[in-house]
């Protein structure tokens, strides 16, 4: 069994990792890849969006199943490319068509579908450039701060949570009518802000059954203590302490299953990951986003947790059998730290050659910026590598993590020293 994962990020080297371990995967390919998944897989330098590239690796390598890393080419439609396609249809894709990937592709559509299906969200209001006013009263009924999110994919940088209402008012019309992130922000969506603790929880659906996957909490700002600028994430951990069973029950009652009806309800055969970012507003969840495929660094810790084979449970997607499929995790904690550019996220330089990874015991190195030049792996990215360790503790894996992190280096290598730092006293 050939199987193709768009991609090029540290989530795409763990699903390559785990799917290595399957039996039943006979050859992988990675499009585009990176330094790390060139070791056990076969690197294809394409675009994920270019559809008719994927269609020919596919054709050329006798690829069985695709599986999505990436949000793009799921809002983009890859999935239903395949089924519209004669030589393609019969070969499943793990990832929602674009009718579900919608889900992540447009925040004005989640709001809806959450407030259709009675799913537990901060309250909202859609605005474009034609009431803009509109959007100026709605923000005067609100307390601060104040939360604008673009509709579409701004590359994770469309969401500002604003303090004061002048700055929010202002950026509102940045947002509409300035084009500040381009056609994403054409239409903004305003929310109350949710005061509590951010977590994330996976769901593999097979649009009828499905599977809640470990829980995890990413760390987005660059700075210790979580300041400084977002970032696509830092480090994260696995499980999240505070989501105990009567946490994780409310989260599958009041959320994930409502979500999997709501999809069926409406007509969506999703067959896919659904990523559900939560705050804990007082021991109550509530849907912050929802993104249509693993996060990253969060997959770095999620996927070596689940003991079962990648490919099985990809298996019941495809042929909606995931009911019938085997699941379970070790009770071990994961962590992972975050390794990356000087100046990232603003500019930095690539091409800085690594070394020490040779040294790394313990610990799993998940690639994201990386490329082999002469034999020799070097950044090509702002985040470079995830370094993911096992413990009893989450103190115990950060030190495993920590440990080996001191064994790698390139030029202006940066990471948080304080991953987990706000859990510690819970483990």
């Amino acid at each position: 069994m050939n199987i193709l994962i768009l991609g090029s990020g540290g989530r795409e080297h763990a699903f390559a990792y785990k799917l290595a371990q399957s039996n039943k995967v006979s050859q992988l390919f990675v499009a585009p890849g990176n330094a790390g998944t060139a070791k056990i897989a076969t690197n294809i330098a394409i675009n994920p969006t270019d559809f008719s590239a994927v269609k020919k690796t596919v054709i050329d390598q006798k690829i069985a199943m695709v599986v999505v890393g990436p949000e793009a080419p799921l809002v983009e439609g890859v999935h239903d490319f395949f089924l519209n396609d004669k030589e393609l249809q019969s070969v499943p894709v793990i990832g929602p068509k674009k009718d579900g990937a919608l889900l992540e592709g447009s925040k004005d559509f989640s709001k809806q579908f959450m407030e259709k299906h009675n799913i537990p969200t901060a309250k909202y209001q859609s605005f474009t450039a034609d009431n803009l006013q509109e959007g100026f009263s709605f923000l005067e009924t609100l307390n601060p701060p104040y939360v604008l999110k673009a509709d579409g994919l701004a590359a994770g940088k469309g969401v500002l949570i604003l303090n004061s209402l002048e700055e929010a008012k202002k950026e509102l019309e940045e947002m509409l009518t300035n084009q500040k992130f381009g056609e994403a922000s054409s239409t903004v969506v305003i929310e109350e802000f949710l005061d509590g603790i951010e977590l994330s929880v996976f769901v593999l659906t097979d649009g009828k059954s499905y599977k809640v996957l470990p829980s995890a909490k990413d760390y987005k700002r660059i700075g210790e203590g979580d300041t400084g600028l977002n970032t696509g994430g830092m480090g994260a951990i696995s499980p999240v302490p505070f989501a105990d069973n009567d946490f994780l029950n409310k989260v599958e009652e009041r959320i994930v299953k409502p979500t999997i009806d709501g999809l069926q309800k409406d007509g969506i055969d999703y067959r896919g990951f659904i990523f559900i970012g939560l705050m804990n507003v007082n021991g109550n969840p509530f849907v912050i986003e929802y993104n249509v495929r693993m996060g990253d660094p969060e997959t770095e810790v999620v996927l070596p947790r689940i003991n079962s084979d990648l490919y099985d449970l990809f298996e019941g997607v495809a042929q909606q059998t995931l009911s019938e499929k085997s699941f379970n995790v070790t009770d071990k904690t994961a962590t992972t730290v975050m390794l990356v550019s000087g100046g990232y996220p603003e500019a930095y330089e690539k091409g800085k050659l690594i070394s020490g990874l040779n040294e790394v015991e313990d610990s799993i190195v998940f690639h994201a910026g990386t490329k082999l030049k002469d034999d020799n792996i070097v950044s090509n990215g702002g985040r470079v590598m995830a370094i993911t360790s096992f413990g009893n503790t989450i103190n115990e894996a950060l030190e495993t993590s920590y440990k080996n992190i001191n064994k790698i280096s390139f030029d202006k290598m940066n990471y948080r020293k304080d991953i987990g730092f706000d859990l510690h006293e819970s483990s």
